[in-house]
């Protein structure tokens, strides 16, 4: 065990490649405060990014078993995009509400002047957020990406633009024209939300 310990990365892929299941320990051990904290920023939720870091662990086996992991030099980014999707899906999975945050820190629905009070007021704002997560598909995917971790992950500025590899004001500026791009939708298909 002392010596697997001193080996490189594609040396232990290699070994997994194998069977053997001390060069996974040895690989996972090595990443796994990264990859939790990859996990944790997205979901804000020490339990389900457990839960989500678990998940990984088993598809990155998966991967490299099958052999479908090429990217030598490259497992920390690769695992972490794996993390960052999983994430991605379970924050889609679980919101059944969207709850659009202007750049400004405003609510969309605030703006449109949508507001609780009766039953049916509350069925016709389910409706509502129901017709923008699916306005949300035609958006570009960069646009689309940085609404989703925003909205749906509540992740800062900074947070997405560490995700996405972009600088800050990339994702601003993302943001800020799938907004308009949504707003445009809105307009363009004549929708009363």
């Amino acid at each position: 065990m002392q010596h697997l310990t001193q080996l490189k990365e594609e040396q232990l892929i290699h070994l997994i490649k194998q069977g053997n299941e001390q060069a996974i320990g040895i690989l996972l051990e090595r990443y796994k405060d990264k990859l939790f904290y990859a996990a944790y920023i997205l979901v804000k939720d020490r339990y389900l990014a457990e839960d989500l870091f678990q998940e990984a662990c088993i598809k990155v086996i998966r991967s490299i078993r099958k052999g479908n992991y090429s990217e030598e030099g490259k497992f920390l980014p690769w695992a972490a995009r794996i993390i960052r999707n999983l994430g991605i899906d379970h924050i889609r999975k679980a919101k059944r509400h969207v709850k659009v945050t202007l750049p400004n820190g405003g609510d969309i629905f605030e703006l449109l002047d949508i507001q609780e009070k009766t039953h049916e007021q509350k069925i016709m704002l389910n409706q509502s957020c129901k017709k923008v997560r699916e306005l949300l598909a035609d958006l570009p995917v960069e646009q689309r990406e940085v609404i989703v971790m925003r909205l749906y992950g509540e992740l800062s500025f900074k947070e997405i633009a560490t995700l996405t590899n972009v600088s800050i004001n990339t994702t601003l500026g993302r943001m800020r024209y799938g907004l308009l791009n949504l707003k445009k939708i809105v307009q363009d298909l004549q929708i009363v939300l």
